[in-house]
């Protein structure tokens, strides 16, 4: 035998993807499915090579199993931070297999080929996001040797099959036991696909965490997003969607929502569900939102969930048809009796009674969640848009100016009826899309003008849709009136008090067009453009 063929059969010499599986290492945090995953490679007659904790439990599982440090012929030291980091295991990892020079290289030092790859990280995520965890604990949940393993056998699919995640165990092993050990090339880059994405995924949450201690627009924004749902469509049916959460939010538009009934949920269906729960939060006392096309239709408080529905669903019934309702509170019998009567695509509510639920049992199509999250950390995201090659990051808008940083510009201050609707509408307004207005009267609002370029226009499609009188309500603007002729519309049509931001070259002229009318007006001193 020629000392290369010697070499050839100690590294396992062979062309790419024709690697038959014979030294596996395993080394995982998330143990689920790892003793029956190494039984069934033992049983294939593979040699298991494994570290620590991990080595443990397959002994004690009575799997056999043979240690990292047999292997490297080094120690595992400085409790456990250095085991794999060593150039025989990466030397095995990384041949390829059909260069005699890398072949050669390996046999001189007495190199074991490893052939597959089965790790999973410290759970960092999971660390990081514990309340009242210290940074040294979240520091040492760094993993180092993992990654670096996971990167060089995906680097060396070919040769090396890396494998991160329980769910692949099972079709491994399947595969490995139908073809004699082997792992076909299309497997192999799926799942270094796999393991690249994993890796990236667990650095850009470590490069999140400590960016976050410091920075809140960083030079270099990395985030990583994984699939939640497939969704039927995009925003048209011939556009394909799905939704992702980002990696490390404790909470999204989803989270710790349960769907008792319906259809699947859509695209559209996501974006005014977003919409409608942001404008939900700003509410304490019983509170119902109905959002169509990504902008109110209709908002009210209440003594009772009853009474804010009706409420809600009477400022514009028409455009509540196929809306979005969501509330606040318990949806009982009544109110779902009440919901029966006209068509709506999504109900979300605190909980649903039996009874509730039966009522709704003819409607196969309404899509009911139960919205069981408390937690207000996804409120505290940055607001992420998405343009063309490029990203907008910015604040989110969850700011609720008090009374007491206003001013009152008019001659007549409002009284404090006036007030308390003043501030409902002012919070409500900051939802729709600019130029927005809204007309507001006892805790719910009775006409809006949505997404106009023109603020006079808006006001005139408030008033023109209000389904009640406008004598004694009150309006509130996003963003200032450039002129006297907006508030001058709303005025004839009744409206006592306004409030807007204040700032344009023309304040005094509204001003006086307001105390002209023997109304009053505040100027708030922060506009809430939302486009």
């Amino acid at each position: 035998m020629t000392e290369g063929t010697r070499a050839e059969q100690l590294m396992g010499a062979c062309a790419p993807g024709e690697v038959r599986v014979s030294r596996a290492l395993l080394s995982v945090s998330d143990k689920a499915g790892i003793v029956d995953f190494a039984r069934g490679l033992h049983e294939l007659g593979i040699d298991l090579v494994s570290t620590g904790g991990t080595a443990r439990e397959l002994a004690e599982a009575g799997v056999p199993v043979r240690s990292i440090t047999d292997l490297t012929g080094f120690p595992e030291i400085m409790d456990g931070r250095v085991k794999t980091l060593h150039p025989k295991l990466y030397a095995g990892l990384l041949a390829v297999r059909d260069d005699p020079a890398h072949v050669e290289a390996a046999a001189a030092h007495g190199v074991e080929p490893v052939d597959l790859v089965c790790v999973n990280l410290y759970p960092f995520e999971r660390t990081a996001a514990t309340r009242g965890v210290s940074d040294a604990e979240v520091i040492e949940n760094i993993d180092i040797g993992g990654p670096a393993m996971i990167r060089a056998a995906a680097k060396n699919f070919a040769f090396t099959a890396p494998v991160v995640s329980p769910a692949s165990y099972d079709a491994v092993l399947e595969e490995l036991r139908a073809s004699g050990l082997q792992l076909s090339l299309q497997t192999r880059e799926s799942l270094a696909a796999d393991a690249f994405a994993y890796t990236a995924r667990y650095d850009a949450a470590i490069t999140r965490w400590f960016q976050e201690k410091h920075e809140d627009f960083p030079p270099l924004m990395v985030r990583a997003y994984e699939r939640e749902l497939e969704l039927p469509y995009g925003e048209n049916p011939h556009q394909r969607a799905a939704f992702y959460t980002q990696v490390g939010t404790r909470a999204h538009v989803l989270s710790q929502v349960a769907q008792l009934g319906g259809k699947q949920l859509s695209f559209n269906n996501l974006l005014d569900l977003d919409s409608a729960r942001a404008l939900l939060a700003e509410f304490v006392v019983p509170a119902c939102v109905i959002v169509k096309h990504n902008n109110p239709c209709g908002v009210a408080v209440g003594k009772t969930t009853l009474e804010a529905y009706e409420r809600a669903f009477a400022c514009d019934p028409m455009s509540a048809f196929g809306g979005v309702i969501v509330f606040n509170r318990r949806v009982d019998k009544l109110v779902a009796r009440a919901i029966h009567e006209q068509f709506a695509e999504i109900v979300l509510a605190r909980g649903f009674d039996d009874e509730a639920i039966e009522v709704f049992a003819d409607k196969p199509s309404l899509r009911i969640l139960d919205d069981r999250e408390r937690r207000l950390d996804g409120l505290l995201e940055p607001a992420i848009r998405q343009v063309s090659g490029g990203l907008l990051v910015q604040d989110r808008d969850i700011s609720n100016e008090e009374r007491d940083a206003m001013e009152v510009v008019s001659a007549r201050r409002p009284s404090e009826e006036e007030w308390s609707e003043l501030l409902f509408a002012w919070r409500v307004c900051k939802h729709v899309k600019s130029n927005a207005i809204v007309l507001a009267r006892d805790g719910a609002t009775i006409g809006l003008g949505a997404g106009q370029m023109s603020r006079v226009d808006a006001v005139q499609i408030a008033a023109d849709k209000a389904q009640a009188p406008l004598a004694g309500s009150v309006l509130a603007s996003d963003g200032f009136f450039p002129f006297p002729d907006g508030p001058e519309v709303a005025l004839e049509r009744g409206v006592t008090a306004l409030i807007q931001p204040g700032g344009s070259i023309r304040d005094q002229e509204v001003i006086a067009a307001v105390d002209r009318a023997g109304a009053a007006m505040v100027f708030a001193g922060r506009r809430h453009f939302r486009h």
